[in-house]
């Protein structure tokens, strides 16, 4: 009886009339029995390493005895058995108890007759994903509807859940594929040689200042950057300055298209702080009317390079997390190649899902939704913050433990930034002075260094630039 059981783990036999509704789902058995056909005609060596390649699973056919048929395939392919051919799957089948399920021995003798050829293979796996997945956006649909009628309490709840299993759909429509490690080495070194040429190139997003590239070498895919201090030290600008080098080309480098989720500040004044940073123009002269012809010419150049670049500025104030999730979701989605960096200003004006749930709980939310939202759409978000009374009560640098709220913060982040006064301009910074000196502490880096490097803040720009001895 324990022998018996051992083979029962055949998947159970998706219905899909029953799962969707009263009218035919999309199919084609004629596709199904094809790419069957097509494992045995070929022994499945070669075939079905494709089907693998382009996520083809047992569910993903219509025909309930095709489920089970290719379900022993799967079974014979994974135990190395070489080929797949109609003894071996009716033996397999008969161990599975579905033989008769399948349509018997007379049923895979018609398959192998369907067709002469595995020559169509990659269109017969093509029409059978594509009709598996129309099929499962039916059913995510329904599902969807079945929700709002049941429960109407959490509507950014439902409506996330709902576009993150559409996205999912979408995803499945990619094909994993794996290169041979010749492709790779070659890749690797042209690399090499370029690192070799350009002496340290970054290798992700550039981040604007010189010596923060060389520590971190560039913003990566995935990773969730914190960057946080006190109120009016220019986080904001930090952020700014930032988008600034990743939307402009520079070189052989393209724009990267960025998104800016702005809690705090409008749309138009976020785009006027960005254009005078650009042209380097006093936007207190600005204001007053006196700006030099010069820098009116400036000006007007730097709106022509900004108003190509692909930014996207979303000033929405009260977002939760969900309802942000959702909003970058669909811009990723729209764009050809997808967004290339996020940038959120800032974690602490997000709002939480349940406003009833202490304040801590919710910051931790939302940074695992930061978190998230990286991994998800396999891009660096960058995480404005705000820092804590203590360093400036205890008169000295602020560290991780300073971040304001939630711990969560600093174990969800790939990289900590704490910007801040250095330390001998604490008690003493020259008040009327136009260009000050900043601290960008690397408080934590998962995959590099950690350690401090000094900015200039020029107010009258309100923009942040690399560090040089001489402008000290």
């Amino acid at each position: 009886m324990a022998q018996r059981d051992q083979h029962r783990d055949t998947p159970k036999i998706i219905q899909w009339d029953k799962v969707i509704g009263d009218r035919t789902p999309p199919h084609n058995v004629d596709m199904e029995q094809a790419l069957l056909a097509c494992i045995i005609l070929e022994g499945g060596g070669n075939s079905f390493p494709v089907c693998i390649q382009e996520k083809i699973k047992p569910e993903c056919f219509y025909s309930g005895r095709h489920q089970l048929i290719y379900a022993a395939m799967q079974k014979l392919y994974q135990a190395g058995v070489s080929p797949i051919n109609e003894v071996l799957l009716i033996d397999q089948l008969r161990k599975d108890e579905a033989l008769e399920q399948a349509g018997g021995d007379a049923y895979l003798i018609e398959l192998t007759n369907r067709i002469d050829t595995p020559v169509g293979l990659q269109h017969y796996v093509d029409r059978v994903r594509d009709a598996h997945l129309l099929r499962e956006i039916i059913k995510a649909s329904n599902e969807a509807i079945e929700s709002v009628f049941t429960d109407q309490s959490d509507v950014a709840g439902l409506i996330d859940s709902v576009e993150q299993r559409i996205f999912k759909i979408s995803e499945n429509r990619i094909s994993d594929s794996a290169k041979h490690l010749k492709e790779s080495i070659d890749s690797a070194m042209a690399l090499v040689q370029n690192m070799i040429q350009r002496r340290g190139e970054i290798t992700g997003v550039t981040t604007g200042f010189i010596d923060l590239d060389k520590m971190t070498t560039g913003w990566h895919p995935t990773e969730m950057i914190v960057v946080a201090a006190r109120p009016s030290m220019g986080k904001t600008s930090v952020a700014l300055n930032m988008a600034e080098a990743a939307i402009l080309p520079s070189g052989d480098r393209k724009p990267c298209p960025t998104l800016m989720f702005s809690l705090e500040m409008g749309a138009d004044q976020l785009a006027m702080r960005l254009l005078c940073s650009r042209a380097r123009a006093n936007m207190t002269k600005l204001r007053d009317g006196f700006l030099p012809r010069e820098k009116q010419k400036d000006l007007m150049q730097a709106a022509k390079e900004l108003q190509g670049a692909p930014f996207y500025i979303d000033d929405s104030s009260g977002l939760n997390i969900l309802e942000l999730r959702a909003k970058a979701r669909r811009i990723h989605n729209q764009l050809k190649h997808g967004l290339g960096l996020i940038i959120v200003d800032y974690l602490q004006l997000v709002a939480g899902t349940d406003p009833r749930v202490p304040r801590e709980q919710q910051i931790a939310e939302i940074s695992r939704g930061m978190k998230g939202m990286a991994k998800e759409l396999n891009i660096p978000v960058i995480v404005l913050g705000q820092l804590n009374r203590e360093s400036e009560r205890e008169k000295r640098q602020p560290r991780l433990s300073d971040l304001r709220e939630s711990g969560s913060i600093e174990q969800d982040a790939d990289v900590v930034l704490l910007l801040s006064k250095p330390k001998e301009n604490r008690e003493n910074e020259d008040m009327e002075a136009d260009v000050v000196p900043r601290d960008l502490i690397i408080a934590k880096q998962r995959n590099g260094p950690v350690g401090s490097i000094t900015l200039h803040f020029i107010r009258n720009l309100t923009r942040f630039e690399n560090y040089t001895p001489h402008s000290a």
